[in-house]
């Protein structure tokens, strides 16, 4: 696995710091897990975020609460072997091992969701695309992470493989486009979708997004 697109370093000092919502959050940690670079710049946002505490009169060191209690994260020692299976053991918790043993529902030609129940705030799905498929244009109201789980997925900002993070905020619109073997990612967001097809608009409340 070659990972070579991160989630920003505002997403990971919000995660060290236990503020991300906890969809992004499980997100994050999905990645944590297979990727060395950001567990251990994880890890040594933790190590100073406690050595200025403990540099407090009165504070008393300690990890911080995280946002979403399912979503284990230990920081490393040194480097970190990626798992063998296709989802992250952070993930893996949520969903199981197994891609191909989910029941997805169909949201139309080529695309299926499943959405996953998370604490701690924002909303956790998975999408699978078929190859080729596009996902119709849109935009966020706030933060959403996507994690490639297999295959590739593409849009205005690149490519991304196994293991990449796509991390956008409200500036940004954009229509990603699966790769020629399709692709499964784990999606997670603070608040909705602004979608820009009106006829997309009115399926929402079906698909719930």
């Amino acid at each position: 696995m070659s990972i070579t697109r991160h989630p920003d370093d505002s997403t990971l000092m919000s995660y060290a710091a236990g503020s991300l919502p906890g969809a992004l959050a499980a997100v994050t940690a999905a990645h944590l897990s297979v990727c060395p670079r950001c567990h251990d710049e994880v890890a040594m946002m933790e190590l100073l975020g406690g050595t200025l505490l403990s540099d407090l009169p009165g504070a008393a060191m300690g990890r911080p609460v995280p946002a979403a209690p399912e979503i284990e994260y230990a920081p490393p020692v040194g480097p970190i072997a990626a798992p063998a299976g296709e989802v992250p053991p952070p993930l893996a918790r949520l969903i199981g091992h197994d891609l191909d043993a989910l029941r997805w529902r169909w949201i139309s030609r080529g695309l299926w969701l499943r959405w996953v129940p998370i604490a701690g705030g924002g909303k956790l799905h998975l999408f699978k695309g078929a190859p080729g498929v596009v996902v119709p244009e849109h935009g966020h109201h706030g933060s959403e992470l996507t994690m490639v789980l297999r295959g590739t997925l593409a849009d205005t900002t690149g490519e991304y493989g196994v293991g990449d993070v796509c991390d956008l905020d409200e500036s940004v619109e954009h229509t990603p486009i699966a790769g020629a073997e399709g692709c499964v990612c784990v999606v997670a967001q603070d608040h909705s979708v602004r979608w820009r097809r009106l006829l997309v608009r009115l399926a929402r409340p079906w698909h719930g997004m």
